[in-house]
């Protein structure tokens, strides 16, 4: 074994063996002194430390370490980079963490040295069955902080609803992103998001990390032990949506325990999928995001430096008033006003509150729906298009 590389390939084999309880891996590495001492302990030695039933001692041995650096070897070959708990760019804040990971796998067309650290980051959670107002908070949460003065690194879990969201919202917004994986580095789950991993793992300053050997395999136990890394890499956390019991709610309370800020959104007192939410700011453990544009300030990031035209109804006017009749164009305008006021407003509603009849409104939501300006469901719901917001 190369000498520069055995800290690394110990660590590797702890990791593998001690991967669910990191704090054991701690004391032993804080007893012994090293990773590497660990494995160079004699067959007496280990039964004096360990005892002799159990079942961990007779892992720790030649055989470890020689799979260690196969892995490690194969997976250098295949541009995937390592850090341990020791290496300085390590991330600070998941270090401070009692449970945190010996050992981290990256995935990334950046320099694993260069990823954490250079900026805050801001975890961002929730369910997966995430609400059309769920979806909207959470885009709306990440441009906010995409145009804040410190911009952050935007960290979540890589799984449907609203992570994903975040996800795709921070690299539209040009903000990296780091997904946290429950299975080895060598796959993505949920496997419909691999097109997207591959983008993310692309863009510089984006990673996909995890503490799973490669060939690990989904089980409940894997997305608890993602979660507090999730928690860990992030000084702040923010719960979109969820139910009572859900992965955010765990990260939310991962995080809090760690010491850091949660924050949630509000929702409806009978939405199922805020209730997790709701608790959170009912029991003071989280603080309420009562407005996307708040929340950098809240978290010390600046205040928003906006760079679009926040009329809309101007907009409007502007796109459609060389196209059609003045009359037409302050009717779109005032339309598209009334939706951007009444989330998810029906045709039926439309009409009453205008006065138009029903293919005035659908022609005109259509037109607006064309250009980007709305969004109109499969129930005739009209929406303001995120971008516009």
């Amino acid at each position: 074994m190369d000498k520069t590389t055995a800290p690394l390939v110990s660590a590797i084999a702890l990791n593998a063996i001690f991967g669910n309880d990191p704090k054991f891996s701690h004391r032993l590495i804080g007893t012994l002194g090293s990773a590497e001492a660990v494995f160079a302990l004699s067959e007496r030695e280990r039964l004096e430390l360990f005892g002799p039933y159990n079942r961990f001692a007779a892992q720790i041995g030649t055989a470890a370490l020689e799979a260690a650096q196969a892995e490690f070897e194969r997976l250098s070959a295949r541009g995937f980079q390592f850090l341990d708990i020791f290496n300085p760019a390590y991330p600070a804040t998941l270090r401070e963490c009692p449970d945190a990971p010996l050992l981290l796998y990256v995935r990334s067309a950046t320099a694993a040295a260069e990823l954490f650290g250079r900026r805050p980051a801001v975890a961002i959670v929730g369910t997966r069955d995430q609400s059309y107002y769920g979806r909207e908070c959470c885009q709306r949460i990440v441009r906010a902080l995409s145009e804040a003065p410190a911009r952050p690194l935007v960290v979540s879990g890589l799984a449907l609803g609203v992570d994903i969201t975040a996800h795709a919202a921070a690299l539209d917004g040009g903000l990296p992103t780091v997904g946290v994986s429950p299975v080895g580095v060598d796959d993505v789950y949920p496997r419909r998001h691999a097109p997207f991993v591959e983008r993310m793992c692309a863009t510089p300053g984006c990673a996909l990390v995890t503490d799973y050997p490669p060939g690990t395999v989904p089980t409940a136990f894997n997305f608890l032990r993602r979660n507090r890394i999730i928690a860990g890499l992030a000084g702040a956390t923010v719960l979109v949506e969820s139910r009572i019991k859900g992965g955010g709610m765990i990260t939310a309370r991962l995080a809090a325990g760690y010491g850091r800020d949660v924050f949630a959104v509000p929702g409806r007192i009978d939405d199922l999928r805020s209730q997790g939410c709701n608790l959170l700011l009912r029991e003071q453990v989280a603080a309420p995001v009562t407005s996307p544009e708040a929340l950098p300030v809240a978290l010390g990031l600046g205040r928003l430096q906006r760079n679009r035209t926040a009329d809309l109804g101007e907009a409007v006017r502007r796109r459609f008033d060389a196209a059609l009749p003045a009359a037409e164009v302050e009717r779109l305008a005032d339309l598209a006003v009334r939706i951007h006021g009444n989330r998810g407003v029906c045709f039926d509603e439309l009409c009453r509150d205008t006065g138009l009849d029903y293919a005035a409104v659908a022609s005109a939501a259509g037109l607006l729906e064309e250009e980007g300006f709305i969004c109109v469901d499969l129930l005739q719901r009209c929406t303001i298009n995120i971008k516009n917001a």
